[in-house]
């Protein structure tokens, strides 16, 4: 992809996630993108990402569709706003709820892709449907509500956060 990634407009404080922090040397190092109204991000579990031989582990699964969530929330609140993601204030969410259904067994040793799409955005939540694909087939659907961080929670790390009004 010519884009650049969601998160690679985290600043460094923000960008420690354990799934999608880029400075986080153990982590998944998640990269979600737009494609059209969708985003999209592409992830190959390794081999220590087993279930049972052959296929992958829920909580990895589970891991993808939080981070890949979250990231969709932040880029859709610039987009409602009209502004790039490398402006301040910067615009960061964790998630409030996650829900997962895994639908089939999902396969390990190929590239999954997970696809968002934005179901509602009111004040500082949006809630996010993700799917996670296999070979063209729905393995897992998933839901994040997530909410803009909160000041206490931004303030811990330095860095100030702008709330879009509720009327939105």
């Amino acid at each position: 992809m010519n884009q650049k990634a969601f998160q690679d407009y985290y600043p460094p404080e923000l960008n420690q996630c354990y799934g999608c922090g880029q400075l986080n040397e153990h982590g998944h190092k998640l990269r979600s993108y737009w494609d059209g109204e969708e985003s999209v991000a592409y992830f190959r579990p390794l081999p220590f990402h087993t279930a049972i031989p052959g296929f992958v582990y829920g909580g990895l699964l589970a891991s993808l569709i939080d981070c890949h969530g979250t990231g969709t929330a932040a880029a859709a609140a610039y987009r409602v706003e009209g502004r790039e993601m490398d402006t301040l204030p910067p615009h960061r969410f964790v998630t409030a709820s996650l829900k997962a259904d895994f639908l089939r067994p999902t396969p390990l040793n190929i590239e999954l892709e997970l696809r968002g799409r934005v179901k509602e955005m009111k004040g500082r939540k949006v809630v996010v449907e993700v799917t996670i694909l296999a070979r063209g087939e729905i393995c897992v659907r998933g839901e994040v509500v997530a909410v803009e961080i909160p000041e206490s929670m931004a303030r811990n790390v330095g860095t100030e956060v702008q709330h879009r009004s509720s009327d939105r």
